[in-house]
């Protein structure tokens, strides 16, 4: 099988890309991170483009809050630009699915990817143009989701037509790690970069960067519809889908139940000043607290070669929202930072490990004409669950205390995720070893 340029048939056998037994043997590959989904070329490029453009995306993402705030001097614009990100997110999110499903895959990250970064030099332009006008700014944040709204289902649909089954855990997780390291390195850049270079040239430098990604997409193999034939898929199929699909509806099930009631994020900034120290500590407290997560993802990525070899990963699911439901409501009761990081880092790492056989498991079990629109929900409840949990933490905490917010929540996360996988119990039971291919 061919995978660099010129290539124009699909990809139909992913089992031929890379031998079972490639990547670092022995110990390394027991604990270090499992590289052999980087032996396939096409997925070897995609990442490369990924480790090129994520500290450029999250320049641009915090960039987009710091000349809101400058242009309106106040936190509830900042709040209005979440919100004028999540609608296109949700919107675009499910139609991009659909769209996924109807059009070749690789032709929609060419058109998506390339959206993408002419959206940053327009924010580029605007701030050179005056940048004054916080409409225009909102303006092309919703355009630019939208984009990313139809790019990122496409993105993780394809990653099951290039390789086997059995690897996909291992590029999610390859994936997630890349991220992760963004999330850390990006806002630590742009505290140093922004003095220098100004927001304006920020964008430009995201936008020069998006080029990586863009040219790992050009050589990407044509991705049509598997078949030859192309229908318009519709978004209300992909939910009666899911719905008549046990498995794929508890993942989605037990994420909502992690996100809303386990995520207290909208309460570090008064954990920090009230429990953790308070002018001029918080500061750092709310740094090493948003910090935090992080960091416990990207060790889970670094230290993950054992995650390819879990094949009851529905079970792995339940367990490690468990453990995240059990480091938020320890987190509650604490008053010293340090326990404070080590309990995020700990929920950090377990939502890392769920977060990657739901995806997987998405990918694999979800048919390819369905896969597009399966991950579009995938992109709405990881969008909307984290926003949904601010207000509600941030409405339990402004009627009691932080500490009641956060280890209720926690609480209620452990018990609604066993109730859930009671319930629900074809998660669970899931094994790779009896699942078709």
């Amino acid at each position: 099988m061919r995978l660099g340029r010129g290539t124009t048939r699909a990809v139909t056998d992913p089992a031929s890309a890379v031998p079972e037994e490639a990547g670092p043997p022995g110990r390394a590959r027991r604990w270090g991170p499992d590289t052999r989904p980087l032996a396939v070329p096409a997925y070897r490029r995609l990442f490369i483009g990924q480790v090129v453009t994520v500290v450029g995306t999250q320049l641009t993402a915090v960039a987009v809050q710091q000349q809101i705030f400058q242009i309106t001097g106040s936190s509830a614009w900042v709040g209005i630009a979440s919100l004028v990100a999540l609608v296109p997110l949700v919107v675009f999110g499910l139609l991009g699915g659909a769209i996924a499903d109807t059009y070749d895959r690789r032709t929609l990250l060419i058109i998506t990817s390339t959206g993408i970064g002419l959206t940053s030099v327009a924010l580029w332009l605007a701030t050179f143009a005056g940048g004054e006008s916080v409409w225009v700014v909102l303006a092309l944040l919703a355009v630019q989701q939208g984009f990313f709204a139809v790019n990122q289902p496409t993105r993780s649909a394809i990653i099951p037509r290039l390789m086997p089954a059995a690897l996909v855990p291992s590029a999610n997780a390859l994936g997630m790690t890349v991220f992760s390291a963004g999330v850390i390195v990006g806002p630590l850049l742009f505290g140093v970069l922004v003095p220098v270079l100004g927001l304006g040239w920020l964008y430009f430098l995201d936008a020069v960067l998006t080029v990586a990604v863009i040219w790992a997409v050009v050589r990407l193999p044509a991705m049509p519809p598997l078949g030859g034939k192309r229908s318009r898929a519709k978004v209300v199929d992909g939910l009666s889908y899911l719905w008549v699909r046990p498995l794929l509806l508890m993942t989605f099930v037990v994420d909502i139940i992690a996100m809303v009631f386990g995520l207290p994020r909208a309460l570090f900034p008064q954990m920090a000043q009230e429990i953790f120290g308070g002018p001029p500590e918080g500061g750092l407290a709310l740094g090493a607290l948003n910090a935090a997560m992080g960091i416990g993802v990207l060790v889970g990525g670094l230290t993950g070669g054992w995650i390819q070899r879990i094949h009851r990963q529905g079970k792995a699911i339940v367990v490690a929202i468990l453990v995240w439901g059990a480091a938020m409501s320890v987190l509650g009761l604490t008053s010293a930072l340090w326990v404070a990081v080590l309990l995020l880092a700990v929920g950090g790492w377990a939502d890392m490990i769920s977060s990657v056989f739901r995806s997987t498991i998405l990918q694999v079990q979800a048919t390819d004409e369905m896969r597009g629109r399966m991950q579009g929900v995938f992109l709405v409840v990881v969008a909307g669950g984290p926003r949904v949990a601010d207000l509600l933490h941030g409405l339990v905490a402004s009627a009691t205390t932080t500490q009641i917010a956060v280890t209720g929540g926690g609480i209620a996360c452990v018990v609604l995720t066993l109730v859930a996988a009671a319930w629900g119990r074809t998660l669970i039971r899931y094994d790779t070893r009896d699942a078709r291919d």
